[in-house]
């Protein structure tokens, strides 16, 4: 399979946030769909097939760790990536999540493209994703950053 078969879910309250990613993915020919709260992913979940899940943990209505504890009652072999600006890499509750196969990964605010894209390879090893112009470009990127910072 090729990236243009990979449908990847994107769960941010945070527009700019969903923005970056977007643009982040999009060159690697990624389809995405992009939800703003818990219940419009789970309504987005119900009878579509999506091969990547990256969730915010802050979401108005629903912490991004149960939101990832329903999706996996709906596909429970979905990579899901959690993306947070206030966990880190180490903190408990992520060390918990991963070590019970609830998150693929986690990915810090703000993050670089580099980071961003080892995750995808890490979740979707089988499946080739490159870039039509080039390798990832290590510009940060996150919450509130409209544009990739230099």
């Amino acid at each position: 399979m090729d990236a243009s078969e990979i449908t990847c879910l994107i769960v941010d309250d945070e527009p700019d946030a969903g923005w970056a990613l977007d643009h982040i993915l999009r060159p690697f020919a990624i389809r995405l769909e992009r939800a703003l709260t818990a219940v419009e992913a789970l309504e987005r979940m119900r009878g579509r097939s999506f091969n990547l899940a990256f969730l915010d943990v802050k979401l108005p209505d629903l912490d991004g760790l149960e939101l990832a504890r329903r999706i996996r009652a709906i596909d429970p072999l979905l990579p899901i990536i959690l993306i947070s600006g206030y966990y880190y890499k180490d903190d408990a509750a992520i060390q918990q999540a991963q070590a019970e196969g609830l998150i693929h990964d986690f990915i810090g605010k703000p993050f670089l493209h580099a980071d961003l894209m080892r995750a995808v390879a890490r979740a979707l090893p089988s499946r080739r994703i490159r870039r039509s112009h080039g390798g990832a470009n290590p510009r940060l990127c996150g919450a509130g950053a409209r544009k990739p910072i230099p």
